[in-house]
């Protein structure tokens, strides 16, 4: 709902919406961070995100959501400020902040300079609590960053003086509609972390008492770990000093709260009996649903036999009654993203399912699964087993 109030009409260029009632508290609830301040800027993000993404959904896009996913961004905000959203092909991030000057935007290095973050649009946006609404006061690109925008190497931010901004924010969905602009600069690849070199790092700045992590390295490094969604939500957990991603402890336990949020759950898959036998067995196994193409999937992981054979299969299968389509593929990689012998499958011919079975060593692992063509909202994640 658009905030209708004397600031609208003292800045009419500017969106000025409010932040649900109900949400100024439920926002508060969500979860854990490292330190008080982590904490209070995920709560700025989403109460940003709680007022803006439904004026978006009317206004503009029903279907645009939080990018990668929502289950993602708590492990975003324990590092940095911003909140990215996914709008048809194109991306855009918010930027809140409390300050009463907005003589200047600042925008963290990550949004500009990891590959996989890089949106087209830069939103500024004001959050006053107190009166219960957020200000949209200016938009950029990523080209106009790139090009335009001053350096702060201290913060590692990039900083436009205000009046480089576009104010109103209706320009943008018209600049798409009439002209649409090249909204990307190119941007440097980031180095590949060794899976030794990330487990230090995760080590390291994964210590509640380093404040500002993103300090703490050369920024290279630390985009390289951030934009590996595993290892950024094993940082996140280890500065909460939890571990939630263990695959034996689920089929044991009940999956974790976290991965409940990544959308996995366990279930009892039958199997059947030993050879000449009609009797079905059931086994334990953890299931996701997925969306590919408009398709809705599954992706399975169940040890074969006891579980300390150490051997798993991963399967892909669609829901009773349909098939998967030809050229979908499985992947298999290790954690730090790397391939091995018999690490993917392909369908050939439409089936009901395909897989993968993988035999680990005595000690646990980390696996990182993939499918093509991408399913909806996917962000690596590392399944240790």
């Amino acid at each position: 709902m658009t905030f209708n109030s004397l600031p609208t009409i003292d800045n009419p260029t500017h969106l000025w919406l409010e932040i649900p009632e109900a949400e100024l508290e439920r926002s508060w609830q969500h979860q854990p961070f490292s330190t008080p301040n982590r904490r209070w800027i995920a709560y700025l993000n989403r109460v940003s995100l709680s007022a803006f993404l439904p004026w978006l959904h009317s206004e503009h896009d029903s279907n645009a959501q939080a990018y990668p996913k929502d289950a993602a961004l708590p492990s975003i905000w324990e590092a940095v400020n911003g909140t990215a959203i996914s709008f048809g092909n194109k991306k855009m991030v918010l930027i809140p902040t409390e300050a009463l000057d907005i003589d200047e935007f600042r925008v963290p290095q990550e949004w500009v300079d990891i590959p996989n973050w890089v949106a087209d649009y830069y939103l500024a946006v004001q959050v006053n609590l107190e009166e219960g609404f957020i200000r949209v006061w200016g938009y950029t690109t990523h080209v106009q960053l790139k090009n335009e925008a001053s350096y702060d190497a201290f913060d590692k931010a990039y900083c436009l003086d205000s009046e480089d901004l576009i104010s109103n924010l209706n320009i943008l969905w018209l600049s798409q509609q009439l002209c649409p602009d090249v909204t990307r600069a190119a941007v440097a690849p980031l180095p590949k972390l060794s899976l030794f070199q990330a487990q230090n790092l995760i080590q390291r700045l994964g210590n509640p008492n380093v404040i500002i992590p993103r300090t703490q390295i050369p920024f290279a490094t630390w985009g390289a770990l951030l934009q590996h969604g595993g290892w950024r939500q094993r940082l996140y957990e280890q500065r909460q000093g939890i571990q939630q991603w263990s695959v034996n402890e689920w089929l044991q336990n009940g999956v974790s709260d976290f991965a409940l949020l990544f959308g996995w759950a366990t279930v009892d898959t039958a199997m059947a009996g030993a050879r000449g036998s009609n009797v079905i067995e059931t086994s334990p196994s953890i299931v996701r649903r997925l969306t590919i193409n408009s398709q809705q999937c599954e992706l399975q992981v169940r040890p074969q036999g006891n579980i300390t054979s150490r051997i798993w299969r991963f399967e892909l299968r669609a829901l009773p009654g349909e098939l998967l389509p030809t050229s979908f593929k499985l992947r298999l990689l290790t954690e730090d993203l790397q391939p091995f012998e018999g690490n993917e499958v392909e369908v050939r011919t439409s089936v009901e399912s395909v897989y993968l079975e993988v035999a680990l060593g005595e000690l646990p692992e980390g696996l990182v699964w993939e499918i093509e063509p991408t399913p909806d909202n996917f962000e690596l994640e590392i399944l240790y087993i």
